[in-house]
């Protein structure tokens, strides 16, 4: 009877444990993850720069070649050489400046990305600089649904048949974001909710995205049609504040 009681009591105390540790080592596990989304966005960041900082340090030698082309007459030449210049600029100018530092550098790097994939991307943005938002948490909001979004059209095989669509603004004191992507047939659906076809630590995508809106007490909309899929979120920013309370109808945004 003691003995039975002894190891009632150690397991007692074991759930207990459990249930006081399990959302600790979750939350944990959580910020690792997304520490190490944030530093891969950065090392994302740093290729961009140093396709820039090669280009400026070629850019006496393209000078060089154009006084060339211009003393011996090729005009010819010297236009052709431009614009190829001209394309190469292209690639390492920034595609977006949207006036919020943090979202310029995501935004970027992700187009780069999604450009280098052949992925047909049409992007709006509009942010400014000082809202309500962490930068962080633009950071993982932003970088998953892209994320997303991107290995959604890499399962389609025809590259013709690719495409994102970016819109990002404020709306009526709210931050809006609309993400829409092609995708190989339909998203898989739990109950209410969708699944990804991630496994391991990506797995956290979408929950993050969850948790982020959650947080800001915003609004999450996910809707899928054969061949498309598309993500809407609201943000509020008069008083932004985290809570437990989300996904509440925003304001019309016509």
């Amino acid at each position: 009877m003691f003995a039975a009681s002894v190891t009632a009591t150690i397991l007692i105390i074991n759930i207990l444990l459990w249930w006081l540790l399990l959302p600790k080592l979750v939350e944990r596990k959580i910020s690792r993850f997304q520490n190490d989304l944030v530093n891969k966005y950065y090392d994302e960041i740093e290729i961009m720069y140093r396709k820039m900082r090669g280009w400026r340090h070629d850019y006496h030698n393209h000078i060089q070649v154009l006084k060339a082309n211009m003393s011996l007459g090729e005009y010819g030449l010297a236009r052709d050489y431009l614009d190829k210049l001209e394309q190469d600029l292209r690639e390492v100018d920034q595609v977006l400046k949207t006036g919020n530092v943090m979202v310029d550098a995501i935004l970027n790097s992700k187009l780069s990305m999604i450009q280098e994939r052949h992925i047909a991307v049409d992007a709006t943005a509009m942010v400014p600089g000082d809202i309500a938002v962490s930068g962080i948490d633009l950071s993982v909001l932003i970088g998953n649904l892209l994320d997303n979004a991107m290995e959604a059209c890499l399962e389609i095989p025809e590259e013709k048949d690719r495409f994102i669509r970016i819109y990002i603004d404020i709306v009526k004191k709210q931050l809006y974001i609309s993400v829409t992507n092609s995708m190989k047939g339909k998203a898989r659906r739990s109950g209410g909710s969708f699944l990804s076809s991630k496994e391991g630590s990506h797995g956290f995508g979408l929950p993050r995205i969850d948790g982020i809106v959650s947080r800001y007490h915003g609004y999450l909309n996910r809707q899928t049609e054969n061949g498309v899929f598309a993500t809407e979120v609201m943000l509020p920013l008069v008083s932004a504040f985290c809570g437990d309370g989300a996904n509440e109808q925003p304001e019309d945004k016509k």
